[in-house]
């Protein structure tokens, strides 16, 4: 039994990083191979489900937007975001210069060169709420891509297709990699396990039935495999005490084959791995009415004027407002010692504010449908939206505060809500709304935000109470957090090749996006700007993919 094969280069992964990279050695000339546990339907990876936003700097849109941003204020926000202060860091720093480089140099003419295009409102995320120097972004900069994630895998995807048909680039799904194979410290290609055939569709749980094996050789190897989002029990185990007491209650915000295996499998042959504790889970998941994969949730991408309360109904603290800073947030939820907890909002609100992460809840982005689009600036929630108030188990719609407040104890029976701290919050606040000026710094914030004129046209509701019956009915929304993004992982010098504990490289191995850290074993710190991670994506697989094909 078994197959033995070789070829020039071997990708690990059939995601977005492994696609461009394979993509950038066909360019060279080289002969290419991926694998991938999972069947043909997923090609693209999770970058497929994202909702395609790119982090650029002073891009021809922000300036459109009256946004004045420059590489030395994206800078100060990225090492003020990433904190690097370990020893390790070093080339995690190096790859955070030349990931800022290249996002405010090359990389938009580059993605528009192969057809990538952008929806023209800049998004604002991680907003920060600190001083100049600390987390957030000081400009909008969330680019969000005109066809959204699969828009970004497609001119990738569909180049690999047409050297597949061409003889250039094979293609081999259902074949898990178990070992990489080394020679006096090298390695040298990849030997695993050809799985049974699979019929499910995009993201739904396949078979791991073992049919073969297989082995692989190759003048290098580059490992694309993605993060540990979709295994709960690794995540608890990596879960950095700094966050607190990991949730008993987990959505996933990726698929169940984001298992982390190959992270040990690549540390098996000697390559490093660092800031295993660094990721990147959100707070606001809603559990999704349609489940593609066991677990699934949505991430609500808020707007700031949402009233944020803990799972006794008290406000969280300052500044930790939707969209504002999502790991002090994370910190906060876990440190009352409960999973979850609420958004309390209007129906205005929600119409203007509320955006579903994800390819699937954005149709007219996805679809590049502008008669959908239009559909934005006018009354009503967009149609995902809705489709979650009116199905979602974690929304609760009511005429008055009292029957809000009495929805969410049914939710949460044996919850710890006060509906006393419920009504002392939300009547607190309204009462801030009767002048100009206010003592309240999330009403102060949302304000100032929509000085902002892509805020002001689709993404900040005109600041009202909550209590206003022409702005309601009023909403509640149950949020818990949400698996997703590993931050470290193989340690990469500045061309993505691995490098070992010594801080010596790892004859023909590379690694590029998640499993990598999106460069260098980390290039985020601590916290990402957010549309960094397909970026990191991009721009790794770009580099490693290239190093691979030179090093032959």
């Amino acid at each position: 039994m078994g197959s033995t094969s070789s070829t020039d280069v071997v990708i690990v992964g059939a995601g977005l990083s492994g696609l461009v990279a394979a993509c950038e050695a066909l360019d060279a000339g080289r002969r290419v191979t991926i694998v991938d546990q999972e069947p043909r339907a997923s090609l693209g990876g999770q970058a497929w489900w994202s909702f395609g936003g790119l982090f650029l700097v002073d891009s021809p849109e922000q300036r459109r937007m009256r946004v004045r941003d420059s590489l030395e204020l994206a800078r100060q926000d990225w090492f003020g975001s990433a904190g690097f202060d370990r020893p390790e860091d070093a080339w995690p720093r190096l790859w955070a210069e030349a990931y800022l480089d290249f996002a405010a140099g090359e990389k938009r003419a580059w993605l528009r060169s192969l057809g990538v295009s952008f929806f023209p409102v800049v998004g604002w995320a991680e907003r920060g709420g600190g001083t100049a120097r600390s987390h957030g972004n000081s400009v909008p900069r969330f680019h969000i891509t005109w066809g959204t994630g699969p828009g970004i895998v497609e001119p990738f995807a569909e180049k690999a297709l047409q050297a597949e048909r061409e003889g250039r680039l094979k293609l081999r799904f259902r074949h898990r990699v178990d070992e990489l194979v080394t020679a006096d410290g090298t390695v040298v290609g990849v030997h695993g396990s050809v799985l049974a055939p699979s019929p499910v569709s995009r993201g739904e749980a396949s078979s791991r039935e073992v049919v073969d094996e297989f082995t692989l050789t190759a003048g290098a190897v580059v490992v694309a495999s993605g993060g540990i989002g979709g295994d709960h029990d690794l995540v608890r185990r990596m879960w950095p005490p700094r966050l607190g007491t990991p949730p008993e209650r987990m959505l996933s915000g990726v698929p169940a084959h984001v298992d982390g295996r190959m992270l040990g499998i690549a540390s098996d042959a000697g390559a490093h791995l660092i800031n295993g504790d660094r990721m990147w889970h959100y707070t606001e998941g809603i559990e999704n009415h349609s489940p593609v994969w066991a677990r699934h949730g949505i991430r609500i991408l808020p707007g700031p004027s949402s009233l944020w309360l803990d799972a006794t109904g008290r406000r969280l603290p300052v500044p930790l407002f939707p969209g504002f800073d999502t790991l002090a947030t994370l910190e906060h939820i876990l440190a009352t010692g409960y999973d979850h907890s609420w958004f309390v909002l209007t129906q205005k609100i929600i119409e203007k504010e509320f955006a579903l992460s994800g390819s699937e809840q954005n149709p007219d982005l996805t679809g590049r449908d502008l008669g959908l689009l239009a559909q934005r600036v006018r009354p009503g929630a967009p149609g995902p939206v809705e489709a979650f108030k009116d199905r979602g188990s974690d929304f609760v719609v009511a005429d008055s505060l009292s029957e809000l407040v009495k929805g969410m104890q049914a939710l949460e029976p044996s919850g710890p809500l006060s509906a006393e701290a419920v009504v002392a919050e939300v009547e607190a606040r309204d009462r801030e709304m009767a002048n100009d000026f206010t003592k309240d710094a999330q009403i102060t914030a949302l304000r100032g935000a929509r000085k902002y004129l892509g805020d002001r046209l689709i993404r900040v509701a005109s600041p009202h109470r909550l209590q206003d019956p022409a702005a309601g009915p009023l909403i509640a929304v149950r949020l818990r957090v949400l698996t997703r993004k590993t931050l470290g992982g193989i340690e990469t010098d500045l061309t993505g090749q691995a490098l070992s504990a010594s801080g010596a490289p790892v004859p023909g191995l590379y690694a590029a996006g998640e499993a990598s850290g999106f460069g260098g074993g980390g290039m985020h710190g601590y916290r990402s700007l957010e549309g960094t991670f397909l970026g990191g994506c991009l721009f790794s697989g770009r580099t490693a993919g290239r190093a691979a094909a030179r090093s032959l």
